[in-house]
């Protein structure tokens, strides 16, 4: 597959499926919020920094589950965007590692998948992941769950 059209393909919007996030007014953010995106694709990486720091995020990235442990242990980031399928340490055991260490524990963690099975959901839930996010990403429904974490008392619309 071409890069270009990876890039383009990577992100969908639907309509029905999330409200349209420009109109509805964004809640001011007290400070920066970190989110740690984890992912061997630097294309993905790339693209979910550049919507991210649209909306005013501060991201740090990694491109394999040891380096994420090591990045969440050092700069405790409010939130981890997780790929499953990593050379190394995959998403399951960096997932199972983040969750056992007091360190990281607490820090919410959504994965992303392009295979959306739901035994794969069931031994994510299981091993302490907060959320799923299927690819291609729904650019409203990243940015909803994105929210919903980092903010667990807002409803989201």
């Amino acid at each position: 597959m071409e890069r270009k059209t990876f890039f383009n393909n990577l992100f969908t919007r639907r309509n029905t499926t999330v409200a349209d996030r420009r109109r509805k007014p964004r809640l001011p953010k007290a400070r920066v919020m970190k989110v740690l995106v984890v992912d061997d694709s630097r294309t993905v990486v790339h693209s979910l920094r550049t919507v991210l720091e649209q909306d005013g995020y501060f991201v740090m990235e990694a491109y394999d589950g040891m380096t994420a442990i090591e990045l969440a242990k050092t700069h405790r980031p409010d939130l981890i965007l997780m790929d499953v399928i990593m050379p190394g340490l995959n998403g399951f055991q960096a997932t199972r590692k983040i969750r056992k260490d007091p360190i990281t524990h607490k820090i919410p963690i959504i994965i992303i998948s392009a295979t959306e099975q739901p035994t794969e959901q069931f031994w994510l839930s299981k091993l302490g992941a907060n959320d799923f996010l299927g690819k291609p990403i729904i650019r409203g429904e990243l940015f909803t769950k994105v929210e919903t974490q980092l903010s667990p008392d807002m409803v989201v619309a």
